[in-house]
């Protein structure tokens, strides 16, 4: 059974003093791009979810968000002597070069300076809630990764019925080219047969062996047997390809494009209207596969 590339997958989670939500989703790739978007500070979650992503995904553009919320009320603060002095020397600097130009700035109130970023730390959580929280987190990676692989599964049991009947549709044109290249090659004798006595009939001294060796090398050229039996040969590998299991979106997609190559050949030695149209009708639908092929894992 195949796998989609897309999918969607949402789970939320809280613990004391924090509440989060993550959010997955992916689309067609070559290969496989994580693109994470974690709030600072988690970097052995970040670890974690890369790890756990890779061992189970193989292709696709997959980005995955989390998003944090924490109360802070009652959260102890702390003065950051460093931040406030790197601050203070900032505002000293700016107040002499306005001065320099004649300018007079209002002086900066302690609220103000308070506000600015890093000049106060707030102890949200303290180092053991902090670690706390990780191994919370950590402990939604698999259960996350599980609900958005089942999500691509589903995507690909409705991608799996859509390859499946276009697979039929080609099957049944390609039977179709066969019957309507039998009628042809029945015509065509009778065609090559009228020529030859046609040529010996206006030709004096004309090679009889020779015409007919000429004439049978251009029905030759025109036989579609080898390309039917090359299609014949693919639709059977691409019905092992959708009962396989694993990721065989690269696979699937060579495999559409020899279907292709055969396709136009047929077409270019078609030399009957029912041929054109059917290989028509044929170049048509494995387009269309090719297209939802590309959505295969």
């Amino acid at each position: 059974m195949v796998n989609s590339m897309t999918g969607f997958a949402a789970l939320k989670g809280a613990a004391e003093g924090a509440r989060w939500a993550w959010e997955v989703r992916s689309v067609n790739a070559r290969g496989l791009d994580l693109r994470l978007r974690l709030p600072e500070g988690l970097d052995d979650l970040e670890q974690v979810v890369r790890r756990t992503f890779s061992e189970k995904l193989a292709r696709g553009n997959v980005t995955l968000g989390l998003r944090l919320q924490t109360d802070t009320s009652g959260s102890a603060t702390t003065l950051n002597d460093d931040q406030l002095a790197k601050v203070l020397a900032a505002l000293k600097t700016v107040e002499t070069r306005a001065e320099d130009h004649g300018l007079h700035l209002r002086a900066s109130t302690a609220a103000e300076i308070l506000a600015l970023r890093g000049v106060l730390d707030t102890a949200e959580t303290g180092e053991e809630g902090h670690r706390a929280l990780v191994q919370a987190l950590k402990a939604e990676v698999v259960p996350l990764v599980r609900a958005f692989v089942a999500a691509r599964a589903d995507e690909g049991r409705a991608l799996h019925g859509v390859l499946t009947t276009q697979l039929a549709e080609i099957t049944a044109l390609v039977a179709a080219a066969r019957d309507a290249a039998r009628d042809r090659l029945a015509n065509m004798r009778q065609t090559l047969q009228a020529n030859l006595a046609l040529v010996l009939d206006n030709s004096d001294g004309a090679d009889e062996g020779r015409v007919a060796q000429e004439l049978a090398m251009l029905a030759v050229k025109a036989d579609i047997a080898e390309e039917l039996d090359r299609l014949d040969a693919h639709i059977a590998a691409a019905a092992e390809l959708l009962s396989a299991k694993g990721p065989v979106g690269r696979k699937f997609d060579f495999l559409m494009q020899e279907f292709n190559r055969e396709a136009n050949t047929l077409c270019s030695k078609s030399g009957s209207t029912d041929l054109t149209r059917i290989g028509l009708d044929l170049k048509t639908v494995i387009d269309q596969m090719r297209e939802q092929v590309q959505n295969v894992e």
